[in-house]
């Protein structure tokens, strides 16, 4: 099977300068393409200039990570896509653990172990598990991480097969800035019958750089995070368990938003101002 990888990049020439060679040395002749999403550093200049053999794929405007995603997986070749932020440094032998995965057909996403090291200790993480609580998806990093099992596949180190992929619409953009897209894409596929997993043995090293924080702002990102979360109930999820969410709602507009010194509040409002373009994915999906 052919594999391509997609790195999507917004304003990270330094961190492509420094990790794409130790992809490329990681992924031999693979395809690897990267999605400048509106950059204004120079990353297209800069990797058509030292990377020649590299596809670039170029937004004009900055359309986040989901987006970025997306025209990547849309313009890459390969049967299977490794989908790399542009923080994330493979070992050089990940590639064949996580690949072998999709000999069964019915495999969706596979992720990858990232470490990272967190006040001079080594964190393993990238298996996860989630459960419904309080009316709303919950999840958390999962205390053995060498199991096979996983809720969902990290966006930012994980193999897809491209077709299903493309069969789902890709990530959901709605999702913007960032965060809950990965979870709803492999909700979706759940949905379907495919298969999620982890390979522990798919080592890559995260040094979470990412441009979210120093672009938007902590706070912003935070609100982000609570305005996907909702977002995900009101488009995912049915029957009691919605019926639970909209129970729990005054708790969390109340205690929730308190403990968050505001922020949950924003996130309940940013979801509001979505509702309209969230009904219309919805009604056009049944």
């Amino acid at each position: 099977m052919s594999i391509s990888i997609v790195i999507p990049s917004y304003n990270g020439r330094h961190l492509l300068a420094k990790n794409l060679p130790k992809v490329i040395e990681a992924v031999g002749n693979s395809e690897i393409v990267v999605v400048d999403d509106g950059s204004g550093d120079g990353t297209v200049s800069f990797l058509r200039k030292n990377f020649p053999q590299i596809k670039v794929v170029k937004h004009q405007q900055n359309k986040r990570f989901a987006a970025a995603c997306n025209s990547g997986v849309e313009k890459a070749q390969g049967e299977i896509i490794i989908l790399l932020n542009n923080d994330v440094i493979p070992q050089k032998d990940f590639l064949k653990p996580l690949t072998r995965h999709f000999k069964n057909r019915n495999v969706f996403s596979v992720g990858c172990k990232e470490v990272e090291q967190k006040d001079g200790q080594t964190v393993e993480a990238g298996r996860n598990k989630a459960k419904f609580k309080r009316g709303f998806l919950v999840h958390w990093r999962a205390k053995n991480q060498n199991k096979k099992r996983t809720f969902w596949t990290f966006g930012g180190s994980m193999a897809v097969s491209r077709e299903k992929y493309l069969q789902l619409g890709g990530m959901d953009e709605i999702y913007k800035p960032a965060y809950w897209e990965d979870i709803d894409l492999c909700y979706r596929a759940r949905k379907k019958g495919w298969t999620i997993l982890f390979e522990p043995k798919s080592i890559v090293y995260h040094q979470h750089e990412t441009t979210n924080r120093k672009e938007l702002g902590k706070g912003k990102m935070a609100a982000a995070a609570y305005k996907n979360q909702i977002l995900f109930v009101w488009k995912n999820i049915r029957g009691w368990r919605l019926i639970n969410h909209f129970c729990w709602l005054p708790y969390h507009l109340l205690l929730t938003t308190i403990k968050s010194k505001g922020l949950f509040l924003i996130g309940f409002f940013w979801a509001g101002l979505q509702a309209k373009a969230l009904l219309k994915r919805i009604v056009r999906k049944n």
